[in-house]
C-alpha cells in the first residue's frame, strides 16, 4: 500500500507542534482503570529462541512508528524470551463491546477494525476472539465528516474536494510497510475511573478514532491479530491529547515495570511519590527525544567523539517503553561491548537468532559492571547486568543491546531505549513541561498520584492481572493506568 501523501504527513506533524504549544489542562480529580497483558508468549528454550526472533522483527517495525503513551495496567513479563507487544481491553459504543488493542507509546491514533473491513483478520493466533467495530449499532456512535473541526484540526485547514457528509478519512503508513486507513468515528471509550486508593467505578468519555477499512502488511495476518492499536502520540488524534484538550487528564504519565517479579504501573497523573529527577525533552521533535552526554561503565567513561549523540533528523537518543531492546550506533555498540566484557576474555559468543549469547554459571550481576547513561541536568540512568543481559536457557545469557547498523540503515546513528534498560524504574513524562525522568523503583510496591484540582494523593498498586484471564500468561505484567480525570467531567 502506497504511504500517505507528504502534504498528509506534514500536516500530521504541524498537528502536533501545535498540541505542543497549547499548554496545561486543568487538573484531574480521579482515574482509569485498563487491564493489559503481552502478546508474544512465553518459553524457554527453543521456544524461547523462536520468541527472541519475533522480538527483533517486532522492535524493527515500531521504529518506524514511534510517539507517546498513555495509561493503562499491561500484562506480561518485560523479556525478549517471554513477551513483547503489550495489549489492553478496552471498551467502546454503546451498549460497550470489548476490543484487544495493542498499546502503542510510538504512534497517535486509536483505531479498531470496522464492520466494513473486508480482509481483515477474523482470527487472532494468540487465542482473541476479534470484534469489528460497527458504528450504525451504537447508538451514541457518529462519523466524523470531512468539514468537522476534529477533521480541520487533524489535517491543518479544510480538505480539497471536501462537502457536507464525505467521512474523515485516516491513512497510517508504519515503518515495517504495514497499514491501515479507514475515517475517524466518535465514540463513548469506557473504563475504570480511579476515586481513590484502590478504588475504581465506572467512568467514559467521548473520543475520536479510526474505523480501520482497510489493513496491509503485516496488520491484515491473522498469526498475532489484534482488534486495532492504542496510540498515545502527542498529536491532537491521540486519546491523551483529546482527553487532555477536553481538561479531563493532565499530560503526565508514567510506568514502571517490573522484570523480576511480575506486575507493574502506568499511570496518567501528577505523580508526586516517589520523586524523580528530569532532564529536558529535545524540543519540536515528534519523540521522545533527550540529550545523551556520556556513557560509563563500571565507573569509566567511555571515549566516545561527541558527535555521536548529537540531536537531529534520523540522529540523537530516544526514549521508547514500546521497543523492548536497546539499539546504539555501531560505535557506541563496540566500546559498550567491550567495556562489559573486559575482565572475561575467555568467555565464547555463539549465535542465537542474530543476538550474542554466552554461557555464565553464575550471577551476572556479580561477574558484569554497571553502564550509566549520563543526560542533560545531571540525570543518570543506571541500567544493571540483569537488565541488559536476559537468560535464555540453562546458564545461557543474551546480550540486549544491538547495533543499530545492522538493525536499520535510517536509525543507524540513533540510540534507542527500550524498555529492558527501563524496567525497574519508574518513568515519568511530563509533557506540560517537556521534560522526562526516572528513578530506580520497586516496581510490585505503590505509586502516589494527586488530584491537582482537589489536592487529595491517591495511592495506585501494581497489579498482576494473569489469573483474571482466559488465558494464563506466564509471570504476567500488568500495568495499572491510571487517567487522572475530573469527576464532574465525566458522564
Amino acid at each position: 500500500m502506497a504511504p500517505p501523501p507528504p502534504r498528509l504527513a506534514a500536516l500530521l506533524l504541524l498537528a502536533t507542534l501545535l498540541l505542543l504549544a497549547a499548554g496545561s489542562a486543568p487538573g484531574a480529580a480521579a482515574g482509569s482503570v485498563f487491564q493489559v497483558r503481552r502478546k508474544f508468549p512465553s518459553g524457554v528454550g527453543a521456544d524461547a529462541g523462536a520468541n527472541i526472533s519475533a522480538l527483533r522483527v517486532h522492535d524493527g517495525h515500531r521504529h518506524g512508528r514511534l510517539l507517546a503513551a498513555a495509561d493503562l495496567p499491561l500484562g506480561g513479563l518485560g523479556l525478549p524470551t517471554d513477551t513483547g507487544l503489550y495489549f489492553t481491553e478496552i471498551k467502546l459504543g454503546t451498549p460497550p463491546k470489548r476490543y484487544y488493542v495493542q498499546v502503542d507509546t510510538g504512534s497517535d491514533i486509536l483505531w479498531v477494525n470496522c464492520i466494513s473491513c473486508e480482509k481483515c483478520p477474523r482470527k487472532s493466533g494468540l487465542g482473541l476472539d476479534l470484534t469489528f467495530y460497527d458504528p450504525k449499532a451504537s447508538s451514541s456512535g457518529s462519523t466524523v465528516s470531512c468539514d468537522q473541526g476534529f477533521c480541520a484540526a487533524t489535517y491543518g485547514g479544510k480538505l480539497p474536494g471536501c462537502t457536507a457528509n464525505v467521512p474523515c478519512e485516516y491513512s497510517v503508513m508504519y515503518g515495517d510497510g504495514s497499514s491501515t486507513t479507514g475515517f475517524f468515528v466518535t465514540d463513548a471509550l469506557q473504563f475504570d475511573q480511579v476515586t481513590g486508593d484502590g478504588q475504581t467505578q465506572p467512568g467514559n468519555a467521548s473520543v475520536t478514532f479510526g474505523c480501520g477499512a482497510q489493513q496491509g502488511g503485516d496488520l491484515g495476518s491473522s498469526n498475532q491479530a489484534l482488534d486495532g492499536i492504542l496510540g498515545f502520540g502527542q498529536a491532537n488524534t491521540s486519546m491523551l491529547s483529546q482527553l487532555a484538550a477536553a481538561g479531563k487528564v493532565k499530560k503526565i504519565f508514567a510506568h514502571c515495570l517490573d522484570t523480576i517479579k511480575g506486575g507493574g504501573i502506568f499511570a496518567i497523573g501528577n505523580v508526586v511519590q516517589p520523586k524523580v529527577k528530569t532532564t529536558p525533552l529535545v524540543a519540536d521533535m515528534p519523540h521522545y527525544n533527550v540529550n545523551l552526554k556520556s556513557i560509563d561503565v563500571g565507573g569509566t567513561t567511555l571515549q566516545l567523539p561527541a558527535h555521536v549523540f548529537e540531536a537531529g533528523e534520523k540522529k540523537g537518543t530516544i526514549i521508547d517503553s514500546g521497543t523492548t531492546l536497546t539499539y546504539l550506533p555501531e560505535l557506541v555498540f563496540k566500546e559498550v561491548m567491550a567495556a562489559v566484557f573486559n575482565k572475561h576474555q575467555d568467555i565464547v559468543f555463539h549465535n542465537v537468532q542474530d543476538f550474542m549469547c554466552f554461557q555464565y554459571p553464575g550471577s551476572v550481576d556479580d561477574g558484569f559492571p554497571t553502564i550509566t547513561f549520563h543526560f542533560e541536568d545531571d540525570l543518570a540512568l543506571h541500567v544493571y547486568p540483569h537488565e541488559y543481559f536476559f537468560p535464555n536457557g540453562n546458564d545461557i545469557y543474551c546480550v540486549g543491546f544491538q547495533d543499530g547498523a545492522l538493525q536499520s540503515k535510517d536509525g543507524k546513528d540513533i540510540v534507542l531505549m527500550g524498555d529492558l534498560v527501563l524496567s525497574n524504574k519508574l518513568v515519568v513524562y511530563d509533557l506540560e513541561n517537556q521534560v522526562i525522568g526516572w528513578t530506580d523503583y520497586n516496581c510490585s510496591s505503590t505509586i502516589k498520584i494527586k488530584d491537582d484540582k482537589t489536592g487529595t494523593t491517591y495511592t495506585v498498586n501494581s497489579h498482576d492481572i494473569s489469573s483474571g484471564w482466559k488465558f494464563h500468561w506466564h509471570k504476567s505484567l500488568v500495568l495499572l493506568l491510571v487517567t487522572m480525570v475530573c469527576s464532574n467531567l465525566i458522564r
